[in-house]
């Protein structure tokens, strides 16, 4: 009996433990991907002295891209690009999706001009740790 209130105890310590270090993973393979996608976005105003939106865009061709899966069972990613401001802009935003809550951080963004910024109940320095 002492031995199943033990492996309780350590189970209830453990648990959230683990759970927070799975969305912790998580989060970082999404901002990992919206860093590749702002490298993208910079290599290809450079080419063709325009930002593109993701997943579609009509003016501006997106290049190829593959989003890894660790990342898109969790997120929705999108870009909204735009060239008509002085100067052109884009916001790289990770939504979490319907299989993963995240109620500290909620949906991360980031800019052309790198400011990070989070919805949810979290700071942004722990949320883009």
């Amino acid at each position: 009996m002492i031995a199943v209130a033990i492996v309780a105890i350590l189970a209830s310590v453990a648990f959230p433990s683990y759970s927070s270090y799975v969305k912790r993973g998580k989060r970082t393979a999404a901002q990992s991907f919206m860093q590749t996608l702002g490298n993208k976005e910079e290599q290809q105003m450079l080419n063709t002295r325009c930002y593109f939106s993701y997943p579609t865009d009509a003016a501006c061709a997106p290049p190829t891209i593959t989003m890894p899966t660790e990342v898109s069972n969790n997120y929705t990613i999108t870009i909204t690009a735009s060239n008509a401001a002085t100067p052109p802009t884009y916001t790289l935003t990770a939504t979490p999706t319907t299989n993963f809550s995240d109620p500290e951080c909620g949906t991360l963004t980031l800019t052309n001009t790198g400011v990070k910024d989070k919805s949810g109940t979290g700071t942004v320095a722990n949320c883009w740790k």
